[in-house]
């Protein structure tokens, strides 16, 4: 992505994101968000959509393949999920699908709490380099982004979800 391009207005998103979803509705789907950006996406799916359930919030901190190299983030958080998982429709909900190992792990997390009937995968954007075979069931944005770069999803101080780009 160029720096001169404007990032699309991510509230404009999650809008298009929950129309997407609309129709998976009459399965009773929960939703569980990727902590952090995922999280938030999740809770703004919950609300565009009145689902009732509470939604999951999943770190995958401890479940992902480089975590030896990684180390512990600093800010690591709980995972709850407060539904029962067994024979549900789960949304996997995250901000940027980017190798899939993020996606993978939140999945193996998952399966600890029992084996649900389906697993989707929602997201704001795609960046494509994926390194695992792992596919968005909804994305509303493919962004090309060069490798030092990242994309960063931000709650702002009024509670909107905006874009950032971040060069390493």
């Amino acid at each position: 992505m160029h720096p001169n391009d404007r990032l699309p207005d991510a509230e404009a998103q999650c809008r298009q994101l929950a129309d997407l979803i609309r129709p998976l509705l009459p399965k009773n789907p929960v939703l569980v968000g990727i902590y952090s950006g995922g999280a938030w996406v999740a809770e703004r799916l919950r609300e565009l959509l009145g689902l009732a359930d509470e939604i999951g919030l999943i770190d995958v901190s401890f479940y992902r393949d480089d975590f030896a190299e990684k180390g512990l983030h600093p800010q690591v958080k709980p995972t709850t999920i407060p539904f029962d998982v067994e024979g549900r429709h789960i949304i996997l909900v995250d901000d940027v699908l980017y190798t899939g190992r993020t996606t993978r792990a939140a999945i193996n997390e998952l399966f600890d709490y029992g084996r649900p009937a389906a697993v989707d995968l929602a997201v704001l954007a795609d960046r494509g380099g994926r390194e695992l075979p792992v596919a968005a069931t909804w994305k509303v944005w493919d962004v090309a982004l060069e490798t030092k770069q990242s994309l960063v999803l931000e709650k702002q101080d009024d509670g909107q979800l905006a874009w950032r780009l971040e060069n390493a």
